[in-house]
């Protein structure tokens, strides 16, 4: 069908990118761009519908460009951390 040949080809996400799970506010950031960080360390607080989100480092790196600043509201997929 045309929607078939028309959909958007599925691309492998970037491990690097670290992208909003769900549309919020961001409350808090606890690292600035060129810290390192191990996996599971605490990165970002995103508020969301009253319950505060911790987004935590996936993998172990250094921070390369940090994309929104505390209050920011956010939609869901939005790019909040770059890793090196």
């Amino acid at each position: 069908t045309s929607k078939f040949r028309n959909r958007e080809n599925w691309k492998r996400p970037d491990i690097r990118m670290v992208g909003a799970i769900i549309p919020g506010t961001i409350q808090a950031i606890m690292m600035k761009e060129g810290d390192e960080v191990t996996q599971g360390t605490p990165m970002l607080i995103l508020e969301a519908m009253k319950m505060r989100n911790e987004i935590l480092a996936h993998i172990s790196g250094t921070i390369k460009k940090i994309y929104v600043s505390v209050g920011n509201q956010v939609p869901k997929a939005q790019l909040l951390v770059e890793f090196l």
